[in-house]
């Protein structure tokens, strides 16, 4: 058996370690072409945030319809 495992190693091993994709990232090194005032960024936040703490919210508040079997 450990013949055979270590037949299947050998003959993994190199497809195993080998990079067939390589992943770039793009990145910039200028800054943005226009500034991001304080009135887009609380508008921003807001949505976020509502669309995290929405449905929590909705599902809390109504646990106890929930609970009920009808």
């Amino acid at each position: 058996m450990p013949v055979f495992l270590r037949t299947i190693a050998r003959r993994a091993a190199p497809v195993l370690r080998s990079n067939s994709v390589t992943q770039t990232a793009n990145l910039y090194s200028r800054p943005a072409k226009e500034k991001i005032g304080p009135f887009e960024t609380i508008i921003a936040i807001g949505l976020f945030a509502g669309a995290i703490l929405g449905p929590s919210g909705w599902v809390l508040s109504h646990l106890e319809d929930y609970k009920k079997r009808e």
